[in-house]
């Protein structure tokens, strides 16, 4: 995964500079050791200059932008009057990660001998600069602690893979194969509005592309994916030409996302038919999300566009939708017709015939897999009155799974919220949570969390 490109801010004060000019450089040497902390949890950082005035600042701003910094990280050497900095913080158009931290862990031992002030007294220059972007309506995010006896750098590292995530979901492209799913509403956008809103553009697959597409596919590729099925799945299809068809089909939509350069699609398997793709391609759906695009079913572009943004920087990232409560065991069955991440399987998956009548393209191959146990966070993103909000949970993935699918559906897993299931299901449906939903193995909430507010989402934890 490429490292996450941030800009640093050392922010000082010129009176210290003009009075006494050797004062900065053990302040300088701490800071070139933070960075380096920052380096070794996989950013980039592009450091600016120590600024000290508005025209600095601004500068320093300018050079992050054009270097595709998606967050700024401050450190107040010493104190820095706010009114300096703000201008050009309050038009970054980036989030702002302040690491509020000093050289010295104790000073109360050597407060009558040791003149330490002077290095460690940044934090009232936070205050004043924190000030200033909470009235002016800059988001920020705080991590506060020593470097050397506190988690704060990899919490700075992970409010910057939120920031990363933010910026991959403002600049997502999102594929739509056969549009929307008719009379479903929860999820429903405009494209002009999740353009606005959001910045993500819809790209369509029509009638005239997939027939382009399809034209492009060779029969020695659909001979190769066939091959590679055979090694990716535990293979159960009774005859060839639907797996065949089903694989056709998938390599026309891999082509078009790539010619595209999506970070995400959806496919509506009800109208397959009609923008003439031959069959729902459930193992394309599947291997796009193993290759790093975000997907969700129905023609549901949101959550796409999010699964996308989050498995950019959060590898073991899957579409779900909640399916079936179990009452007696507080959990919740996840499940789904073929579409989910191989990557979080418990067994190897199996590709095996589905039955399909839901249009004209017939029967179909799809996966089934089981989700494999482990800590997760459930994340949900839904229209709102005003703009969007998120729900965002952790949860249990337990292991109570069957191989081949519980009730014979394609994929399953059972998910244990983090309070009682009559709770859960009464606040998140208060909450105006749809059913379609993203699945995140390994991730810390607060960084999920931060990613919703950055996005300037109403964001709820449960």
């Amino acid at each position: 995964m490429e490292r996450i490109k941030v800009g640093y801010l050392p922010l000082y004060i010129k009176l210290y500079d003009d009075s006494n000019p050797a004062k900065r450089e053990p302040m300088v040497r701490y800071m070139e050791l933070l960075i380096r902390m920052l380096e070794a949890e996989g950013l980039e950082v592009i450091a600016a200059p120590v600024c000290r005035i508005a025209s600095e600042f601004e500068a320093a701003v300018k050079m992050f932008r054009e270097a595709g910094a998606v967050a700024i990280v401050t450190q107040h050497l010493a104190y820095s009057p706010s009114l300096e900095s703000i201008g050009a913080l309050k038009g970054a158009g980036l989030p702002i990660i302040v690491l509020d931290t000093t050289p010295d862990y104790s000073l109360i031992d050597r407060a009558a001998t040791y003149s330490g002030v002077s290095v460690n007294h940044g934090i009232h220059g936070v205050q004043d600069m924190c000030n200033l972007l909470r009235r002016n309506g800059v988001y920020y995010a705080i991590c506060a602690g020593h470097a050397m006896h506190s988690p704060v750098i990899s919490q700075v590292a992970g409010m910057c893979r939120a920031a990363r995530a933010a910026w991959a979901y403002r600049h997502a492209r999102v594929g739509s194969v056969g549009g929307a799913f008719t009379g479903m509403g929860d999820f429903m956008i405009s494209d002009e509005d999740y353009r606005d809103r959001i910045g993500a553009e819809v790209v369509y697959m029509d009638s005239e592309t997939v027939q382009s597409f399809l034209e492009q596919v060779r029969e020695d590729e659909v001979d190769a994916e066939m091959a590679l099925d055979r090694e990716l799945f535990d293979v159960r299809v009774a005859g060839g030409e639907n797996h065949r068809a089903a694989v056709r089909s998938g390599l026309a939509v891999r082509k078009w996302a790539e010619a595209e350069k999506l970070s995400a699609l959806t496919v509506n398997f009800l109208t397959l038919d009609i923008c003439g793709l031959p069959k729902m391609p459930f193992a394309e759906c599947c291997k796009a999300m193993v290759r790093g695009l975000g997907y969700a079913g129905e023609g549901d572009v949101l959550t796409a566009g999010m699964v996308g943004a989050l498995r950019s920087v959060w590898r073991e990232t899957s579409f779900v939708e909640i399916f079936c409560p179990d009452w007696k065991e507080d959990v919740i069955l996840l499940s789904h017709m073929g579409e989910a991440n191989l990557e979080l399987a418990q067994w190897k998956p199996s590709l095996a015939d589905m039955p399909f009548n839901y249009n004209t393209c017939g029967d179909t191959v799809a996966p089934k897999m089981c989700y494999r146990p482990g800590s997760a966070v459930f994340v949900n993103v839904a229209p709102a009155r005003e703009g969007f909000s998120m729900i965002v949970t952790p949860v249990e993935m337990l292991d109570c799974g069957l191989p081949d699918g519980a009730y014979k559906n394609s994929i399953q897993g059972w998910m244990k919220p983090s309070r009682p299931l009559p709770e859960f299901l009464r606040t998140y449906s208060e909450l105006g949570g749809t059913h379609h939903s993203a699945l995140v193995y390994g991730a810390q909430i607060d960084e999920i969390e931060a990613f919703g507010r950055m996005m300037g989402f109403e964001t709820h934890r449960l």
